[in-house]
């Protein structure tokens, strides 16, 4: 990592575009000289903001604007850091890149302020990883579940610091083979603490499939046969037409998909083509096969009936899956006491409470989590396996016991970075966009 420091970067965090003020964070050994040759010596105090003229290398006047002067190594990046915050035009912003550039910066990549506040040690991986997932927010739970790093490397340091007090106890067995109470020992004082640790990381766990749904959305199946208003319900949810609508059955021969909020999460809500048994048309058929497939990966299933349709011929494919049955059309044909809900997407009689019902359904689907990742899952997979294994085998010899602690501590060490792989660094950090 300290390679990262070998060079000066900088990028215009504000975003690009025209605005009215656009900030361009400098981090680096040069982030002072830089200061000084812009405003022809008048570097601000550290700290304070101070109105200054920007002058190009010719001495030419650039734009006026407000400028900080951050040394490190208290500063998000753990470097010499200046902001300039200048007028958010596309020229300005251009001058100003070039001028840079001729100094010998160079451009910052995605994600290379915060990998550089992580390598010197402003920021933990967990820290990272809820920066992105709050950077990528889209709904209030997001919001909120990001915000939550600080609390899961709490949680991470506690669990740490109960391995290591149970290997102690299992080590002192190691060191002194021939001690008559040593095997007591470890039965009082290392196996209760590895039972409340596999008692919590497991909690954790069965969170952390729920906090992904939170970051990664519900994906929500409307289903049915062909003709019962499967695409006028999607728009009707939508409030928009975003799916083709027409009395010809078939008209929907793939997945329609959309992006909307329900009770503060994201709902990815798919429109899938209506199953019936009797289409010879080979795309038609195809439709319905993967329509079958979404139901079956989807968190949760709209059926949707009406009067005159039914899915006898398909219930073994369809059987074991949970659905909310609909029925539609009930401005024509009138409410059925056979189903869950009886709406119509024509006039909207019965969305509200059908709205309703998908806010439960999707609340007890996607809960917050302390560890919404795929990588976090993995790794609290491997120590509750190992844990499950020493509660199982309690007998075995105290060196592989104490290998089983081990393998768990660097578990933790690297779900917050202690140890990780530049594979795993590269795959997190260029997902952040440029200037953070």
């Amino acid at each position: 990592m300290a390679s990262l420091s070998s060079s000066t970067i900088f990028a215009c965090s504000s975003g690009a575009g025209r605005a009215g003020i656009a900030v361009w964070r400098v981090s680096g050994a040069q982030a002072g000289q830089v200061i000084d040759q812009l405003t022809k010596g008048r570097r601000p105090k550290p700290r304070y903001a101070a109105h200054r003229v920007i002058y190009d290398l010719d001495g030419d006047q650039i734009d006026d604007g407000l400028i900080l002067w951050l040394p490190g190594p208290n500063t998000v990046t753990g470097e010499d850091v200046a902001e300039f915050h200048l007028h958010g035009s596309i020229a300005v912003g251009d001058k100003f890149a070039s001028v840079l550039t001729a100094l010998g910066l160079e451009p910052a990549a995605s994600g290379a302020f915060t990998m550089r506040a992580f390598a010197h040690g402003q920021m933990d991986l967990l820290g990272v990883e809820g920066l992105g997932d709050l950077l990528d927010a889209e709904t209030e739970s997001q919001r909120k579940q990001a915000l939550n790093s600080h609390v899961a490397r709490d949680k991470t340091m506690v669990w740490r610091e109960g391995f290591v007090k149970s290997l102690a106890s299992l080590e002192a067995a190691v060191d002194f083979p021939d001690e008559e109470d040593v095997p007591d020992t470890i039965a009082n004082q290392a196996l209760p603490i590895i039972k409340d640790l596999y008692k919590d990381i497991k909690a954790s766990l069965a969170e952390t499939r729920q906090g992904q749904k939170i970051r990664e959305g519900v994906s929500l199946a409307i289903i049915g046969p062909p003709n019962v208003g499967k695409s006028s319900l999607l728009n009707r949810l939508l409030g928009e037409d975003r799916a083709i609508v027409s009395d010809r059955p078939g008209t929907t021969r793939d997945i329609v998909s959309a992006r909307f909020n329900i009770a503060g999460r994201v709902v990815n809500i798919l429109d899938t083509a209506g199953l019936r048994k009797e289409s010879q048309d080979k795309i038609e058929k195809e439709g319905m096969a993967r329509s079958l497939q979404t139901a079956k990966e989807a968190d949760i299933i709209l059926l949707v009936e009406d009067e005159y349709s039914h899915l006898k011929s398909f219930e073994k494919e369809l059987e074991n899956l949970n659905f909310i049955r609909v029925k539609n059309k009930i401005d024509m044909q009138g409410p059925s006491d056979k189903v869950d809900i009886n709406v119509s997407a024509q006039t909207g009689e019965g969305v509200r409470a059908l709205l309703s019902r998908l806010e439960k359904e999707i609340i007890s689907t996607a809960s917050p989590s302390l560890f919404p990742r795929e990588r976090q899952a993995r790794l609290l997979e491997l120590c509750e396996q190992r844990l499950r294994y020493i509660l199982d085998n309690p007998a075995q010899e105290a060196e592989l016991l104490s290998e089983d602690i081990r393998l768990c501590v660097t578990a933790l060490d690297q779900l917050v970075g202690r140890i990780s792989t530049e594979d795993v660094l590269g795959s997190i950090f260029s997902s952040f966009c440029i200037g953070k």
